[in-house]
Parts: structure tokens; C-alpha cells; sequence
């Protein structure tokens, strides 16, 4: 990851990820949520932390959803429903559920329905922001299914060539289950960087690279500076001569099975300040629908260890997969701690006393 959206260790504060997880699910209670979905919330967060994924923990989501709470925009008890089934697929109508919450009750119904038909395909629209999508994908390895978790989000970014926002930045996770390597874990915004690690550098005050960001007239900003008052997102690859195409063609991909299947219109045509501006997309596959579980598990360890095994070019000590530094911070913080930033502490700390909640850390 780059420096400018790294926590420095003399900026932070190392928190238990079991009393960060306390703490935040006495929050969601605070906000209405019933506990059982208020423990799913804050896993969700907190999980984000432990995988170093602070862009969708709780330092930036958090006082976020809170927020959304508060003036209605995210209902915390939704009478969701599914409007439209199949034995493989469903289509859920979210009612304004937060998609941290909802994603995973879609998932759980996706792997039931992989379970009994091979894949399960599961669509919700009219929701809020999925958090790390990851974590949705990755319900499906326990039970030796690749997961599949795709978020169609409010326009943010920019098309090739465009000077207005028309696509969020459309987040693509897939989990693949192995034998002894830890899983194949990818997650990835489609513009060049998530919009909330632009939330992490201006906390820090750090200088970010040029190229990954436009002024509001859609001019990509090439110099290196701060993260500007306004500014909108671009597409993966940055610039047409640098593949920013293909960042806008998955952006468009994602939009089409998210929202555009479930029949909740599209990010451009939708009110962006309207409540459940958010639509998402879940799969799991069932390997044993496919091929042999052991021998699946087995190739993917050969295949993850083949990549790793390739002689890293000068400058660099090693080649990664994906998901690897998400499963090294996983270890790492589980038993030092998750590094919070003192002003999110102070947050915490504030946020617990007005709601008369004890802060454990």
C-alpha cells in the first residue's frame, strides 16, 4: 500500500479487536439495530481492520453509517424481502438496510442455493454501503465455494474521456477456497483508488501521487500534492494511454449485474442523494458442481505457489498474490492490536459518552 495511506505507529493507537468489536456493536444497538445484525455489522468493520482494509473499518465507515442513522437514510430495522426467485437466484428488495448487513443474509442465501443447484446468484438493490466486499465473497470458503461479491455505488468516477461523474468506484471481490495456502482473496476498487482511502490521506495530511484523481472540471490532477476540498474519482488505469478503459468497462460490468439486473435502474439515472443509493451482487459456486474439491485446493496451492515463486524484478523482494498482505495483517493485529488514529479514538470515546455507552479502549 502507499505511504500516504499508511498510519504512522507514533499516530496511532493499538486497539483489541475483541473490544473494538464490543464497543462498535453497543454503538449499532445505540442506533436501533437489533443485536444479532449489530454483531454482523461490527465484524464486518472490524474484520476490514484486522485484513489492514482501514479504508472500510471502522476509522472511516463507522461515523459514516452512524450518520445515516441518524437523519434516516439507513433504516436499522428494514423489512427487506425477496421480490423475485429462482432456484439459483433470488432478487432482494433491502428496504434501506445498511449492505454490511444485508450482503451477508444474501450470501448465506446464495450458498444454500449453490448448495442444492451448483451456483447461487443473489441480487439486492435499495441498500447502503456493502463495507469490504471481501468479507461477503469469502462466506463462501468454508463451505469449498469460490464467493463472488460485486457493489454498484453512487457516481463518483469518471468515464474515459468524460468531465461528470457517472460510475461509483464499483467495488469487485472474489474468494477462492486452497488446501494449506492461505485463500485467494481479491478485492479491488474499478477506479484507480477506493474514494475512502482519500479519507485516510487527508487525515494524515499526507501527499498523494499524481494521476490518482481529477479536479471537478474531469482534468486528471498529474502533479503529486494533497487530497483537494473537491475532486472526483478515476477510472482504473487513470488515462486512456494507460488502460483507463478497462477500469471503465469493469466499472460498467458491475453496474449492469448489480443494479441494472435487480432492476434498480443505474448510478447515473438514480438520485445520488437519495436513500439506498447502493446495489450489490453476491455468487457462490460450488467446486464439487465443477471438479474434485481436494484436487481444486490442491491446484490453486500449486498455483498460488507458482506465482510466488517467480524471481521478483530488481528493486522488488518479493511477488504477492492476492489477498497474502491481508492474511500477513491478520496475524499481525490480532496479536498487537489494530492501529486506530488518535482523532478516531477521541471519536470513539466522544461518540460512547453522548450515547452513554462504555468505550472499552
Amino acid at each position: 500500500m502507499l505511504e500516504s495511506f499508511i498510519l504512522k505507529e507514533e499516530d496511532a493507537v493499538r486497539v483489541g479487536h475483541e473490544d473494538l468489536r464490543t464497543t462498535t456493536t453497543a454503538i449499532f444497538e445505540k442506533m436501533g439495530v437489533p443485536s444479532s445484525d449489530a454483531a454482523v455489522a461490527a465484524d464486518v468493520l472490524v474484520m476490514a481492520d484486522l485484513r489492514g482494509v482501514d479504508s472500510h473499518g471502522v476509522s472511516n465507515m463507522l461515523r459514516t453509517y452512524v450518520q445515516g442513522y441518524t437523519n434516516g437514510t439507513i433504516n436499522p430495522t428494514p423489512d427487506w424481502k425477496i421480490i423475485r426467485e429462482r432456484p439459483s437466484t433470488a432478487n432482494i428488495d433491502s428496504d434501506l438496510a445498511l449492505g454490511i448487513i444485508i450482503a451477508p443474509k444474501a450470501m448465506e442465501i446464495a450458498i444454500a442455493k449453490a448448495k442444492r443447484t451448483g451456483i447461487g446468484v443473489v441480487t439486492m438493490g435499495r441498500a447502503g454501503h456493502v463495507g469490504m466486499a471481501a468479507y461477503h465473497a469469502m462466506m463462501a470458503l468454508p463451505h469449498n465455494m469460490i464467493g463472488i461479491c460485486l457493489s454498484g455505488t453512487p457516481p463518483q468516477v469518471l468515464p474515459t474521456f468524460g468531465a461528470e461523474p457517472r460510475l461509483g468506484t464499483n467495488p469487485i471481490a472474489v474468494a477462492v477456497p486452497t488446501k494449506n495456502e492461505d485463500p485467494f482473496v481479491l478485492d479491488i476498487a474499478t477506479s484507480v483508488v477506493a474514494i475512502n482511502k482519500f479519507r485516510i490521506a487527508k487525515r494524515l495530511g499526507a501527499t498523494i501521487p499524481g494521476g490518482m484523481l481529477a479536479d471537478m472540471e474531469g482534468t486528471p490532477i498529474m502533479e503529486a500534492g494533497l487530497v483537494p476540498g473537491e475532486f472526483l474519482g478515476l477510472p482504473m488505469g487513470a488515462l486512456r494511454e494507460l488502460g483507463s478503459h478497462k477500469g471503465y468497462g469493469l466499472a460498467c460490468v458491475v453496474e449492469v449485474l448489480s443494479t441494472v439486473l435487480g432492476g434498480f435502474g443505474f448510478a447515473a439515472r438514480n438520485t445520488r442523494s437519495a436513500p439506498g443509493g447502493f446495489a450489490h451482487y453476491v455468487a457462490a459456486y460450488d467446486i464439487d458442481a465443477f471438479t474434485d474439491v481436494p484436487e481444486f485446493k490442491q491446484t490453486m496451492d500449486d498455483f498460488l505457489q507458482t506465482l510466488k515463486a517467480t524471481r521478483p524484478a530488481p528493486g522488488h523482494e518479493r511477488v504477492l498474490v492476492p489477498g497474502q498482505l491481508e492474511a500477513e495483517a491478520t496475524a499481525e493485529r490480532t496479536t498487537s492490536g489494530i492501529p486506530l488514529h488518535k482523532e478516531v479514538v477521541e471519536w470513539f470515546r466522544g461518540t460512547c459518552a453522548e450515547l452513554s455507552i462504555t468505550c472499552n479502549f
